[in-house]
């Protein structure tokens, strides 16, 4: 009986510590991202990175530009592995490790969203005028 309590105990502070040392209890992160958009050759890219979820979660672009959505994986074997964008009918699978860009065109002023392909992890890219 005693050994059992000791087992319990010692599970209790490893998955206590695992959770800590990942940092999952804790999903603080920018209210909006602008330092993974760039405009390169009159095209604007959103650079996002695809495991375990999208980042960043929400980016500020320029509306009224060509845009691309850059999505980056690196060995990624989750359900962010398929991208969902509906109002662009695009459902695309990304490599699990590799750069894919998605043309979406001109985007107006708002909010366009996307994400896995479960829609478990979502994604979206504010634009703004």
């Amino acid at each position: 009986m005693k050994a059992i309590s000791i087992s319990i105990i010692i599970a209790a502070v490893l998955i206590g510590g695992a959770l800590i040392f990942t940092g999952s209890g804790s999903k603080d992160e920018p209210a909006v991202n602008r330092d993974n958009v760039s405009i390169v050759d009159g095209k604007q890219i959103v650079a996002i990175s695809a495991k375990g979820g999208y980042q960043p979660r929400r980016s500020t672009a320029r509306a009224g530009l060509p845009t691309i959505l850059r999505f980056d994986t690196k060995g990624t074997f989750d359900c962010s592995a398929a991208v969902r964008i509906p109002s662009v009918n695009i459902s695309k699978f990304l490599p699990q490790t590799g750069s894919t860009e998605i043309d979406i065109g001109v985007q107006e002023a708002g909010t366009f969203y996307g994400s896995c392909g479960m829609g478990m992890y979502p994604f979206e890219v504010e634009f703004q005028d």
